[in-house]
């Protein structure tokens, strides 16, 4: 690698350091969840937190935004939101002087750097749905015409999992528009009390802005051009295919407990997501146990079980699991 190339990993290292030191003044613990959301916003995709309430999820992506000059937006879904409470809509002006009469656009929320989509399983499909074309193609159509999304465009979801009346399952080419799917655990007792002590007082943590909306947009461009080998290219694809129960690679258990697999997507995100964790450790290419280490937050949502894997309470996450464990890694000899 270039000297000019190990000086950008040294500074997505240093600026990843600085954006999480901001962030942990305000959550505490969450390391690994901090990690990979950092991780997924410098890699150009999105992600779904999943989590039960009180656990800092929103708190979480606010102070990521503080801690940068950007355009935050939240959005709370609830079930009478509508496409165009998200995306914008045309409204009839008239003109006080001529009496002529034109269509203005105002821009919904949509159009900002950073979008917290607050309990999006609480709106229905066809409101989640406005979400799909920003998501992927960075743009929003209205009336016929395309309007483009400013960059960097960062969507972090969140989904309470233990409420059920009044929510919308995600459909499943929403799901596939984030890259990650992140749980959200409880705090071990030494950071609850930490979280009760700080959250009691009057002292409030003041966040920094570290970096322009700019810097990430080198940042994300760089990610893309960070080489991987052909023998990690070989196995993020492999381990895709092998999550495809109709497959040949499939594994037993995938077989006989998954009714659908991960599509092409999912081996770009783990490719993506193992150049961005090497690139905020200060490593110059990623590995394969940086493609192990996001599999699980790769497939996981992308993997659906079947009625069988349902009675015999087997999860996505123990699919996943069964594909690391069996899935061999290939040699460095081996060619895509």
């Amino acid at each position: 690698m270039a000297l000019g190339e190990i000086a950008r990993v040294e500074r997505i290292r240093d600026v990843y350091e600085a954006l999480v030191g901001e962030v942990h003044k305000v959550i505490v613990g969450q390391d690994d969840i901090v990690q990979h959301l950092v991780c997924a916003m410098m890699a150009k995709g999105h992600c779904l937190l999943i989590g039960v309430p009180g656990l800092a999820k929103t708190l979480l992506v606010k102070t990521m935004a503080q801690s940068m000059t950007w355009d935050f937006k939240r959005i709370q879904f609830t079930p009478d939101l509508m496409p165009s409470d998200i995306i914008g809509t045309e409204i009839l002006d008239t003109d006080p002087s001529s009496g002529g009469r034109s269509l203005r656009f105002v821009p919904g929320p949509i159009f900002a750097n950073i979008i917290l989509a607050d309990e999006i399983n609480r709106t229905p499909p066809k409101t989640q749905s406005a979400l799909l074309e920003a998501m992927q193609e960075y743009s929003v159509t209205v009336a016929g015409q395309t309007r483009p999304i400013e960059q960097p465009f960062f969507v972090v979801a969140t989904q309470n999992p233990i409420e059920q009346e009044g929510t919308y399952p995600l459909p499943e080419a929403q799901l596939d528009r984030f890259m990650y799917c992140l749980h959200v655990s409880y705090p071990d007792q030494a950071e609850e009390e930490k979280i009760a002590s700080s959250t009691t007082s009057n002292v409030v943590a003041e966040v920094a802005s570290i970096f322009h909306k700019d810097e990430l947009v080198e940042i994300q461009r760089f990610v893309r051009d960070i080489p991987v080998s052909d023998h990690i290219v070989k196995y993020a694809v492999m381990l895709a295919r092998a999550s495809r129960p109709e497959g040949a690679e499939a594994t037993p258990l995938i077989k006989r407990y998954a009714q659908w697999g991960a599509g092409p997507r999912a081996a770009q995100y783990l490719l993506l997501g193992a150049k961005a964790l090497a690139a905020t450790e200060g490593r110059p290419a990623p590995s394969a146990n940086d493609i192990r280490k996001v599999a699980p937050l790769v497939l996981r949502h992308r993997i659906i079980p079947n009625y069988a894997a349902v009675a015999d309470s087997i999860s996505s996450a123990e699919l996943v699991s069964d594909l690391i464990r069996n899935v061999r890694e290939p040699s460095y000899a081996a060619r895509v």
